[in-house]
């Protein structure tokens, strides 16, 4: 592949695409001002909304009704919601559609169940609350239908969803934060030739020289299939081959990863986040998408990137913004926070209880951030809480597999969803089932089972502690014998830090600690796992976990709770606007041990 050939490169988009691994040259960005009404009644059917659509109500899609940015800032409880907006001829030309060719509607994310009909014709339904999906709405268009009408179902009290942080009580309280309800992530149309690229999934393995891409058609193609691989304009690898099938794998061989002494300079890592573009051809479907060259696994006890030892300096990160909740400002905005957490030392970063945009993960994959995908907790084990937790996580770990930044997968976190599991084999039964689920999609990456406490068959030890005395976070992970005699009796929360499995190898992470809580603002009822009095009690608090954990010779991680204050829990090292508390070089200096960062 010359250099006149390539006009886009997926490895240096600016985020604006909402699917950044499957790239289309023409689409329409449905985001913006949309009818919206809430239905307490439930009467939107029998008024037939779905046809007429919804003309009084306004909000501005993405953001959720809860939050201020959506234009409505109703953080009350109400199950269902509809929202409306009609498809415009510029929507259709900025797709790229025309004859002969199939028009799909995309949701990146609708909380938690929706159906969605044009013009009064239903053209699927989707539960899930942060998982992607999309329609093809091409025989209702071209019948003349223009409007996209969506009803959605999001009840509060349901604990049986995957809600992560989202809270069933009214107002929030303790760690619980504002619903995140409706269309929360992008909209946008697309318009594909009859045969398409569905999905990719990109694996690479850097000790044999091979880039495998797991390809997704929307029907077999006889035209066959057409793969560069190049880096920074530089062809690295191509491939063609011919199937009758829909599900097509691609192993391209690349000379250079052969090259013993040189295929390092090709490897990602976040000191050096190399990215490889690809460019896809099947039939007349063209897409652009990206990947990372690295290797990620656990021995030892240790974690290592690229078969080298990797000390891990993760911070806990909620995803969450005052104006838009879990919904991001922006892809600027998600960008920015990529930026933030690697100014503060940081090469890592935990999204919890939230998957988070595949945005984000674009930034920390272009910038350089390891990050840990992890779950939305449900609040109950019921067969329901079973198969909508194992539903949504498979579809996300199916979803982001590609992205060299993900680096451990994390489906459960402090036995939520599993509160019994220290004497309950159903749920002992149902972490390892997502354990072994998680390693059949993806052998790829290490698995935390449990993150916390109660772990089963996990690959890394992850302990939460938040013990605010440095002295006493130091004696417990300074030394081996400490540690073992924390990991032999009952863990800091009172709780068993292995129900079974073989851990004499896994490495140990403090995974959640910290928590520190100073409000700048001094607003009633800010919360943390301690407080300080003033600000300089704050750092001094901080620099002295940190010194502790840092002092320690065998964790070989950590997680720092957290990036930035959550509405009540103020326990960040940023306030809720990203205005770091004290001077970044502080922080980075505590968070690095003094080393360079």
């Amino acid at each position: 592949m010359s250099d006149d050939d390539v006009t886009f490169r997926a490895s240096t988009q600016d985020g604006t695409y909402p699917r950044p691994q499957l790239v289309r040259g023409a689409w329409a960005d449905l985001t913006g001002t949309w009818g919206f009404a809430f239905d307490d009644e439930d009467a939107g059917a029998r008024l037939g909304w779905e046809g007429t659509g919804i003309r009084s109500g306004r909000i501005i899609v993405p953001f959720p009704p809860e939050s201020t940015a959506s234009g409505v800032g109703d953080t009350g409880p109400h199950r269902v919601l509809w929202y409306s907006r009609d498809l415009t001829d510029a929507d259709l030309d900025a797709a790229g559609h025309g004859d002969g060719r199939r028009l799909l509607l995309h949701f990146g994310a609708v909380d938690y169940r929706c159906e969605v009909w044009i013009g009064g014709r239903s053209v699927g339904r989707h539960e899930g609350g942060h998982t992607p999906f999309s329609f093809d709405i091409t025989t209702a268009v071209a019948a003349g239908e223009r409007t996209v009408v969506v009803r959605v179902e999001d009840d509060p009290t349901d604990i049986a969803q995957p809600r992560g942080k989202q809270d069933w009580l009214e107002q929030p309280h303790s760690i619980w934060y504002h619903r995140t309800s409706g269309i929360w992530q992008p909209v946008w149309l697309e318009s594909v030739p009859e045969v398409h690229v569905a999905a990719v999934r990109w694996t690479t393995d850097p000790r044999g020289g091979t880039i495998t891409l797991d390809l997704e058609l929307s029907a077999p193609s006889e035209t066959g299939i057409e793969v560069d691989l190049s880096f920074e304009g530089r062809t690295l690898a191509r491939g063609a081959v011919t199937s009758a099938a829909r599900e097509v794998t691609v192993i391209l061989p690349v000379a250079d990863l052969a090259h013993g002494q040189a295929y390092e300079e090709l490897l990602w890592s976040p000191e050096h986040p190399r990215l490889v573009d690809a460019r896809i051809t099947v039939g007349d479907d063209v897409v652009d998408s990206y990947l990372g060259i690295r290797t990620a696994h656990v021995a030892r006890g240790r974690f290592w990137l690229n078969d080298r030892p990797y000390f891990v300096r993760s911070v806990l990160n909620q995803g969450y913004w005052p104006d838009t909740h879990l919904a991001a400002p922006s892809a600027e905005a998600l960008r920015d926070e990529v930026e933030l957490i690697r100014s503060l030392g940081f090469t890592a970063t935990r999204v919890h209880q939230k998957f988070e945009d595949p945005r984000f993960l674009l930034a920390a994959d272009q910038l350089g951030l390891l990050v840990w995908g992890e779950a939305p907790g449900t609040y109950t084990f019921t067969q329901t809480a079973i198969e909508r937790t194992t539903r949504e996580w498979l579809e996300v770990v199916r979803r982001d597999a590609s992205h060299p930044s993900i680096v451990t997968w994390v489906p459960l976190n402090e036995s939520w969803g599993v509160q019994h599991i220290a004497s309950d084999p159903r749920m002992q039964h149902f972490a390892r089932a997502l354990v072994s689920l998680t390693k059949a999609l993806d052998p790829t990456r290490p698995v935390v089972s449990n993150d916390g406490w109660e772990q089963v068959d996990t690959d890394i030890v992850a302990i939460h502690d938040y013990e605010w005395r440095p002295e006493v976070v130091r004696e417990r992970y300074r030394t081996d014998a400490g540690l073992r005699h924390l990991l032999d009796t009952t863990g800091p929360a009172g709780r068993d830090l292995i129900l079974s499995g073989d851990v004499a190898d896994a490495p140990v992470m403090l995974t959640e600690f910290g928590g520190i809580s100073f409000d700048t603002a001094a607003a009633e009822g800010a919360w943390g796992y301690s407080s300080a009095t003033s600000l300089d009690d704050f750092a001094e608090r901080f620099e002295g976990l940190m010194a502790a954990v840092h002092a320690s010779e065998v964790l070989a991680g950590f997680c720092y709770t957290q990036l930035t204050d959550t509405l009540q829990e103020t326990n960040g090292l940023v306030t809720a606007d990203r205005t770091p508390k004290i001077p970044v070089d502080r922080i980075r200096a505590a968070i690095t041990g003094g080393a360079d960062g």
